[in-house]
């Protein structure tokens, strides 16, 4: 299929931008990778008045380390952030993932924002930014906020963006001393979006859990937090009764939604199988 007819412009600054956005509201869309936003124009899932490109803006593409946190600008690529030697350092959980979002191809396109920003609960980045405790950056005409990425993704694509603002970077605070962390994902084939996936990040001090974050994609209506299975690991040895627990744990967690992959009751069985994996590579 072929896209609904639209405007395009190429915005030389936010102001610009903001400009565009106080005409056109929720009819603009905002393109940095277009890694999603092409797919869906072409679908005419989307079809808004205007593209508004904000790839030639100056001082949106860098990764900088400031002190303990990382700044991702919104124009970062996916393999921009995937080769940062201060992303692998810093946020291993982001090296890790990064690997399976999608292809080589559309790593060199995609922004790691843009997927932020997108909010697929079936995509990568959104549940390692809970995980890991990352900021969203959002910047309107009367200056920037941040929002935790626990309160940043509301519902199915739906997030905490006003339609006058940008995502114009994400912070990532520095990994802890000991803290470590493990990702994994079933998917239908590689670089195709999870069935099931999920981010670990916490502690295993003495050989007992503390500190555990178990986010999981394609479980939900946005990137799910395991608040049950992380109380039913803290404090506890990391051995086949406490990994049951955890297990055991997700029915309180996990309200999975049937898709074209399958029903609720076979991603429930893959979040627990992969829990369990995750776990095993987590204390490796």
């Amino acid at each position: 299929m072929k896209p609904a007819p639209f405007a395009y412009v190429r915005a030389e600054n936010l102001d610009q931008v903001f400009d565009l956005l106080d005409e056109h509201g929720d009819d603009a869309r905002i393109l940095a990778g277009g890694q999603s936003l092409m797919a869906t124009l072409n679908m005419r899932l989307s079809a808004p008045e205007i593209l508004i490109d904000i790839n030639h803006i100056d001082g949106l593409s860098d990764i900088a380390r400031d002190g303990t946190t990382l700044r991702i600008g919104a124009l970062a690529r996916h393999s921009q952030v995937l080769e940062s030697s201060d992303v692998a350092r810093m946020a291993p959980l982001i090296a890790k993932a990064m690997p399976h979002v999608a292809h080589q191809a559309i790593r060199n396109r995609g922004t790691f924002c843009g997927s932020i920003a997108f909010a697929d609960p079936a995509a990568e980045m959104p549940a390692v930014s809970r995980a890991i405790g990352a900021k969203m950056l959002l910047q309107s005409r009367n200056g920037t906020r941040s929002v935790e990425a626990n309160d940043f993704f509301l519902g199915l694509f739906e997030t905490a963006m006003q339609p006058d603002e940008v995502l114009i970077g994400v912070e990532v605070p520095e990994i802890a001393d000991g803290e470590r962390t493990a990702f994994m994902e079933l998917a239908r084939r590689s670089g195709d979006y999870a069935i099931v996936g999920i981010g670990v990040q916490g502690r295993l001090d003495g050989g007992k859990f503390s500190d555990m974050r178990l986010v999981f994609l394609g479980a939900g209506d946005r990137p799910v937090l395991a608040s049950a299975a992380g109380d039913a690991l803290n404090g506890n040895p990391h051995n086949e009764e406490t990994v049951a627990a955890a297990q055991s744990a997700l029915d309180a967690d996990l309200d999975p939604m049937a898709d074209l992959n399958g029903p609720p009751e076979m991603k429930m069985h893959l979040a627990r199988v992969l829990t369990k994996r995750a776990l095993t590579a987590f204390a490796a």
